[in-house]
C-alpha cells in the first residue's frame, strides 16, 4: 500500500509554535484523507525550526466506489417535482425504484460514486488545509494571497510505492509540489531529492537536520549533563526550556561557559531566571555549594574553532544581562537594609489596584495581616509574628527584581527579609505563602507560613466571593478554584482540624462588601460646591439676573446635597447590617475537595456520604472520614452491611409513611422471639459502645469497624425475621430496632447516599 510524504517548508517557526502545528498538520491531512474515503494505517508528524512533516503510512491507493441512496419524492407527485428530482441525481426515469412505504409509493435513487485517485484526494485536502491552518498568528508576504505563520518556501508532496514514487500534482500560490527539500541553513543548503519518508529523514540527518523534536532534545539532555559532570557540576533540571530550545535548533551542538565571577554571589534563582528568559540558556549548578557557576548554551551549528566565537559572544550578552540583574539585587537590598526598610515598598502598593471592587495591594495586605492574626492560634503560630509575616509577604512586589521578573515574586521577598533582619519563620512565609501554585506544588508546613498562606487565599475566595465574581463553567479568571484547592491541601496535609463555615468564612465575609458607592456618593456631594466656579456664577452678585442664577443654583444644590446625603446614610446602613451567607462558598469549597479525593481513588457517592453529616465545613475531619468509609466499604463486611442497612432503613421508611408515625423510641430485647433478633440486639449494643466513644474521639476507622461488623447480624435477621409481623407488638418493636440499625449507621455517615 502506498506511504504518503508531506513537507512544509518556511522561515523559522516559533519554537512554542511547532508542537501545536505538527499536531494540527496530522490532525487536518488524516481527517480528510478518511472523510474523503481514504484510510490508512499510521500517521507521524514532525518539526523543526523550519518545516513541518507528516508521514502516513498503508494509505489506500484510491477511496473505494460509493453508492448513495437518496429518498425521492411520491410516485404520484407532480411531473415537475420528479424532473427535479431527477436532475439533482443525474438519473432518468427508468433508474427510479418505486418503494411502497407507510406513507405511500415513493421514488429512490441510488447514485453510484467512482472512486478517486489518492494523488488527487490528497492535493484537495492539503490544500484546503494549508489555507485554513489554525496558526495563532499568520502574515501574507509578496504579492500573494497565502497565509502562513512565516514565508512559505516549497511543499513536498510524495506518494511512494513498491514500484517508485510520483510527486502529486499540486500548485498553491505559485508554489509547486515537488520531491526536493533543503538541509541546514548553513551546514547543508543545497538542494535533496527525496523519494519517501525513509529515504527523506536518512538524507536529512546527512545534511545536519534532525527531524525529530524528541530525538534533538535527548540530544541537548545527554550532551548537557555528560558535559557538566566531566566538570563535578550538574545541569538544572528545566523541561519547558529544553522544550523550547529543542525547537530553535536543527542540528544541536552544546556548549558550555563560564559565568563571570563579579555575579556568582547573585541568588541562584536569579541567575537561572535571567538566563533562561532572555538567553534560553541551561544553568550549571556546583551541587556541593548551590551555586549557578556555569551556563549550558545550544548552537544550531558546528564550527571550525569548536563553538569558541560563540561562547565568547554569549558570554558577552550574559555579561550585559546579568549586570542589570546584580544592580537590581544591590539596589533592592540598599532598600530592604534601609531605616525605613521594606515598608516603603509596603507604602508603595497604595498605588497599585488589587480590584477595582477589592481595593489596592496595600488594603489586600492589610486584611491578610489581620486574618493571619486571627488564624494563629488555630495553627499554632505566634500571632505578632503571623501578623508581621502577612505584612511584609507582598512587599517585594514593588522591588526592581521582581519587576523585572514577574515569576521571582515571594522568592525574592524571602531573600530581603532575611536581609533585613527578619526571622526564617517571616522571611519562608514570603516565598510559601502562595503556595502551593498546583497539584503536585509541595504545601507550606511551617506554622507561620501556613497562617499567612491561608489568609491569602481566604481573603481571596472571601473577597470574590462577596463582589459575587464566582467561576462560571470552565472560566476562571481570578483563579478561585486553586485558591481553594490550596486552602484544601494545606488543611488537610498539616492535619489542621479547624470549623471553617463559622470560624473562618463567616466573619470574613462580612467585611468584603463593596464600599465602591460610598466613595462614588461623597464624590458627588464634594463636586456640588465646585460648581460656581465652572457655570461662571459670580461670588458677589451685582445685579437682580445674577442674584436670581445664584440662588437657583443654591436651591439645586441644596436638593442634591440632601439626596445624596440620604443615599449615603442609607448605603453605610445596608452595609452595616448586611449578611452573607458562606453556604454557597462552603459549597464550593466541597466541590473542590471531592475532586481532590477523587484523584485519590474515593467515589464521588462516598464523599457525598460524609459531607452530609453535621461538621462538614472541617476539611481535615471531613477526609478523615471519607477514607475511613472509603476503606470499609471495600471489604466484604462493608460492602455487603450496605445492603442490609438500606434493606432496614427501605422496609423502615415505608411502613413510618404507611403509619404516620415515627419508629424511633427504642426496641425492647424481651419482646424478641428469635436467636437472630436477640443475636442483633447484643451486636447493636455493642457496636454502639464503641463507635460512640470513637465518633468522640474522631477515630473514623474504629467506628467504621464497628459498624461493618453488623453485617453478619444483620443478614441473619433478615434471613429468618419477618419485620411485618402479625403482632402488633411484635412489629413495633422490630421496625424500632430497624431504627436503631439506621441511627448508628448514619451516625458514622450518611449510608443513604452511598450506591448499591
Amino acid at each position: 500500500m502506498p506511504d504518503l510524504l508531506i513537507e512544509l517548508f518556511s522561515e523559522e517557526i516559533p519554537a512554542r509554535m511547532q508542537r501545536r502545528a505538527a499536531d494540527d498538520l496530522q490532525k487536518l491531512i488524516t481527517n480528510g484523507l478518511v472523510e474523503a474515503g481514504l484510510t490508512y494505517a499510521s500517521a507521524a508528524a514532525f518539526s523543526t525550526p523550519r518545516r513541518l512533516t507528516l508521514a502516513v503510512e498503508g494509505m489506500l491507493d484510491a477511496s473505494p466506489r460509493q453508492i448513495e441512496e437518496r429518498k425521492g419524492p411520491k410516485a404520484d407527485a407532480p411531473e415537475k417535482a420528479i424532473e427535479g428530482f431527477l436532475r439533482g441525481a443525474g438519473l432518468t426515469r427508468d433508474q427510479l425504484e418505486e418503494r411502497e412505504t407507510p406513507k405511500g409509493a415513493i421514488l429512490f435513487a441510488k447514485i453510484e460514486k467512482p472512486g478517486r485517485p489518492a494523488a488527487e484526494i490528497v492535493a484537495q485536502v492539503l490544500e484546503q488545509t494549508i489555507r485554513n491552518f489554525p496558526w495563532p498568528k499568520s502574515m501574507r508576504w509578496g504579492s500573494g494571497t497565502l497565509k502562513w505563520v512565516r514565508p512559505l518556501h516549497s511543499i513536498v508532496c510524495v506518494i511512494s510505492k513498491e514500484d517508485g514514487a510520483e510527486v502529486v500534482p499540486f500548485e498553491l500560490d505559485g508554489i509547486t509540489a515537488g520531491d526536493v527539500t533543503y538541509g541546514h541553513r548553513f551546514l547543508a543548503p543545497d538542494a535533496i531529492k527525496v523519494s519517501g519518508f525513509e529515504d527523506y529523514e536518512t538524507k536529512l540527518k546527512r545534511a545536519f537536520v534532525v527531524l525529530n523534536p524528541e530525538e534533538r532534545a535527548e540530544t541537548i539532555w545527554h550532551d548537557a549533563t555528560n558535559m557538566a559532570f566531566a566538570g563535578g557540576l550538574e545541569v538544572v533540571e528545566d523541561a519547558g526550556l529544553l522544550a523550547e530550545v529543542a525547537g530553535l535548533v536543527e542540528w544541536p551542538v552544546v556548549l558550555m561557559g563560564p559565568i563571570g565571577a563579579d555575579f556568582l554571589d547573585l541568588p541562584p534563582e536569579v541567575l537561572q531566571t535571567s538566563m533562561r528568559e532572555h538567553q534560553k540558556f541551561f544553568s550549571v549548578r556546583n551541587a556541593k555549594t548551590g551555586r549557578i557557576e556555569k551556563f549550558i548554551t545550544v548552537a544550531n551549528r558546528t564550527t571550525v574553532d569548536h563553538g569558541a566565537t560563540i561562547l565568547a559572544g554569549n558570554e558577552k550578552v550574559l555579561g550585559a544581562r546579568l549586570s542589570d540583574a546584580k544592580f537590581f539585587w544591590e539596589n533592592d537590598l540598599r532598600v530592604a537594609k534601609s531605616e525605613v526598610g521594606m515598608a516603603t515598598w509596603v507604602k508603595a502598593l497604595e498605588n497599585v489596584t488589587f480590584h477595582n471592587k477589592l481595593g489596592t495591594q496595600a488594603e489586600l495586605i492589610e486584611r491578610m495581616a489581620v486574618l493571619a492574626r486571627e488564624l494563629a492560634p488555630m495553627v499554632g503560630a505566634d500571632p505578632d509574628e503571623a501578623e508581621q509575616a502577612a505584612r511584609l509577604a507582598k512587599a517585594d512586589l514593588s522591588s526592581e527584581m521582581v519587576y523585572e521578573f514577574p515569576e521571582l515574586q515571594g522568592l525574592m521577598g524571602r531573600y530581603y527579609a532575611k536581609e533585613a533582619g527578619f526571622s526564617d519563620a517571616i522571611a519562608a512565609a514570603a516565598k510559601e505563602h502562595y503556595a502551593p501554585l498546583g497539584p503536585s506544588d509541595d504545601v507550606p508546613t511551617a506554622p507561620v507560613s501556613v497562617a499567612v498562606a491561608l489568609a491569602e487565599k481566604i481573603d481571596k475566595l472571601t473577597g470574590f466571593w462577596a463582589i459575587d465574581e464566582k467561576p462560571t463553567g470552565s472560566k476562571d479568571p481570578f483563579a478561585l478554584r486553586r485558591a481553594a484547592l490550596g486552602v484544601i491541601r494545606i488543611l488537610v496535609e498539616n492535619e489542621l482540624s479547624i470549623s471553617f463555615a463559622e470560624v473562618v468564612l463567616e466573619p470574613n465575609l462580612q467585611h468584603r462588601l463593596d464600599m465602591r458607592e460610598i466613595v462614588r456618593v461623597t464624590e458627588q456631594i464634594k463636586s456640588e460646591t465646585n460648581k460656581m466656579d465652572d457655570l461662571k456664577l459670580p461670588s458677589q452678585p451685582s445685579n437682580l439676573k445674577e442674584w436670581r442664577a445664584v440662588i437657583e443654583f443654591m436651591q439645586e444644590s441644596e436638593e442634591k446635597s440632601s439626596s445624596y446625603k440620604q443615599l449615603e446614610e442609607k448605603s453605610r446602613a445596608e452595609l452595616k447590617n448586611a449578611k452573607l451567607d458562606a453556604t454557597d462558598l462552603l459549597a464550593f469549597l466541597h466541590d473542590r475537595l471531592k475532586v481532590y479525593l477523587k484523584d485519590q481513588g474515593i467515589r464521588h457517592d462516598v464523599i457525598d456520604a460524609c459531607i452530609a453529616m453535621p461538621g462538614n465545613d472541617d476539611l481535615t475531619l471531613l477526609v478523615k472520614r471519607a477514607k475511613a468509609l472509603s476503606e470499609t466499604l471495600k471489604t466484604d463486611d462493608g460492602e455487603n452491611l450496605i445492603q442490609g442497612f438500606k434493606r432496614a432503613s427501605n422496609i423502615l421508611t415505608q411502613a413510618e409513611e404507611t403509619d404516620g408515625v415515627e419508629y424511633s423510641y427504642g426496641a425492647d430485647v424481651k419482646f424478641a422471639e428469635t436467636d437472630e433478633e436477640r443475636a442483633l440486639f447484643k451486636a447493636l449494643d455493642a457496636a454502639e459502645a464503641v463507635i460512640t466513644p470513637a465518633m468522640a474521639q474522631q477515630d473514623f476507622t474504629t467506628a467504621m469497624s464497628a459498624m461493618a461488623s453488623l453485617r453478619a447480624p444483620i443478614d441473619a435477621f433478615f434471613d429468618t425475621v419477618q419485620v411485618n409481623s402479625d403482632n402488633g407488638t411484635i412489629r413495633r418493636n422490630r421496625l424500632n430496632l430497624l431504627s436503631r440499625i439506621r441511627t448508628i449507621c448514619t451516625s458514622v455517615a450518611d449510608l443513604t447516599k452511598v450506591e448499591g
